[in-house]
Order: C-alpha cells, then sequence, then structure tokens
C-alpha cells in the first residue's frame, strides 16, 4: 500500500526516533496553543497510520508541530528511562505504562486507555489459506507446513506477542508453537514478515491487518483468550505545557478518538 508523503518530514538523527514529521488535526475552540512548540510523541507502532492522520488535521488547523517515534511500547518506555525528549507516551498495554509510573515519569492524573484493539491471524493476500475459526482444535502446525514460521512480535517484550503467548497458552497451542516462531521487534515487523510472504502466517492486530493490502484475516481470537487489549495514553512529568495538553486533549478525545475508529480500532 502507497501512503501519500507528508509536507514536512523530519527525522531526528539518533536511534531515538524512528520517525519524525510536522502534521496536525482540526482542534477544537480554546486548544489552539499560543506558541508553536513542537511536541513529541512515543507511541507503539499499531499505532502508527492512524496518529500520522491525527497529525496531519492538527496541523492544518493549529499550524504547532509533532514529532512521532514510533517502536514497540517495551523499546520506548525503556528510551523515555534512559532520558528520551518524549512527552506523551503512547502504549499498546498497560504493562509498559505501569513501568514507567512506579519510576515516576508520568503525570498519573493524564492517564486515559481511550481506544482498544483485537487479536488477529493473517497470511499473505496470494495464500490458498482460507477463513478458520481459531480455537483449541485448529491445526496450527498443519497450517504452517513442515519448516515455516508463525510471525510475532517478540513475546519477550512486544505488547503484540505477549497477547499472542497469552492467547496460543489459553487454547493450548503454545508449547507446540514456541519454537516455530520469528519472534519480530514489533507488530509492524511481524506484519511486514507475513506481507512479504516470509512467514506464511502471522498474529497481529486487526488494525495493522487492515493498512495492508497483501495480507489477508483468517480468523479472530477469542477475546477471552488474551488479556483485553488498552491501549494507555499519558504525558510525561513536567512536561504538561499548553501545548501539550491541547494536543493530548485532542488525540485522547473525540476528535482523535474518530480517527482511531475509521482505522479499526475500538472506542467508546
Amino acid at each position: 500500500m502507497q501512503r501519500e508523503p507528508y509536507d514536512e518530514v523530519s527525522v531526528l538523527p539518533n536511534r531515538l526516533i524512528v520517525l519524525a514529521f510536522a502534521g496536525a488535526l482540526a482542534a477544537a475552540p480554546g486548544m489552539r496553543p499560543a506558541v508553536a512548540e513542537t511536541v513529541t510523541v512515543f507511541a507503539a507502532a499499531s499505532l502508527g497510520t492512524a496518529l500520522e492522520e491525527i497529525a496531519v488535521r492538527y496541523r492544518e488547523a493549529t499550524k504547532a508541530r509533532v514529532r512521532f517515534s514510533f517502536a514497540a511500547s517495551s523499546t520506548l518506555a525503556r528510551q523515555i528511562e534512559a532520558g528520551a525528549p518524549a512527552q506523551i507516551f503512547a502504549s499498546a498495554n498497560q504493562r509498559w505504562m505501569d513501568h514507567l509510573a512506579k519510576t515516576g515519569l508520568i503525570a498519573p492524573e493524564s492517564r486515559v486507555s481511550p481506544i482498544g484493539n483485537r487479536l488477529v491471524l493473517i497470511a499473505p493476500a496470494d495464500s490458498p489459506l482460507d477463513r478458520v475459526r481459531i480455537d483449541r482444535s485448529l491445526d496450527f502446525t498443519g497450517l504452517l507446513g513442515r519448516d515455516a514460521r508463525l510471525a510475532v512480535g517478540d513475546p519477550a517484550h512486544v505488547p503484540a506477542g505477549l497477547y499472542a503467548k497469552q492467547a496460543l497458552q489459553s487454547l493450548g497451542h503454545w508449547q507446540r508453537l514456541e519454537p516455530r516462531l520469528a519472534r519480530a521487534d514489533n507488530v509492524r515487523a511481524a506484519l511486514a514478515l507475513v506481507a512479504r510472504g516470509e512467514a506464511p502466517l502471522g498474529i497481529v492486530y486487526g488494525t495493522d491487518a487492515k493498512i495492508s493490502d497483501n495480507v489477508k484475516v483468517l480468523g479472530a481470537f477469542p477475546d477471552g483468550s488474551h488479556a483485553p487489549i488498552a491501549y494507555p495514553f499519558a504525558i510525561l512529568n513536567g512536561a504538561k505545557t499548553p501545548e501539550v495538553r491541547a494536543l493530548f486533549a485532542f488525540i485522547t478525545g473525540a476528535p482523535g478518538r474518530a480517527v482511531f475508529r475509521a482505522h479499526g480500532f475500538a472506542s467508546d
């Protein structure tokens, strides 16, 4: 799927920022920042496409700049711990937000979980495999074939991989599949392995499957097979400037939630 370039993009010359760009979204009355401060958001890789759209709309209305670093939530949390200049953190699970909360790095009163997701099994778009029911009786090893691997975010630290491990354990498949995992650094990397045909199956979020024309969804994991997939957002401690608060309110409020819903995320 080809994506249109943004009119202003800046890539920071260090390992902390994977993708940086200026963008904007339609701000509500009273939310325009008085000074054009650039706000830096560290966000889970699975939020990338939706947040980029939000940022474009924000810039159109406010002229304010937003920089993003998209990676695994664990990677971003550790970078924040090490002093990375984030002002907003959006995690793909509660664990890594809890981790920063315990170290006093987030403003606890700002923490909200406005959106959710679902876990799906995908295959390359040209795969002969068809829709399946994901339960205890599913023959994962038969679907994979003799030597192929199952692409997932690394269950050791990537939220999508942690959810996948929970689901596979609860359905009785983990022991057989653990040696056959292709462990990716984040969920978008797992998606890419399947999209390129390097893995015949993958477990990703439903929203990730939606952005690629090169994969198809074979089935969704039962909600009760893993913990609820919720995305906590918070402002970093000491970063509650008017510009940061305005952007945060828009991303986590009604305008941002509308964009997230359009991209397949669950939201009230």
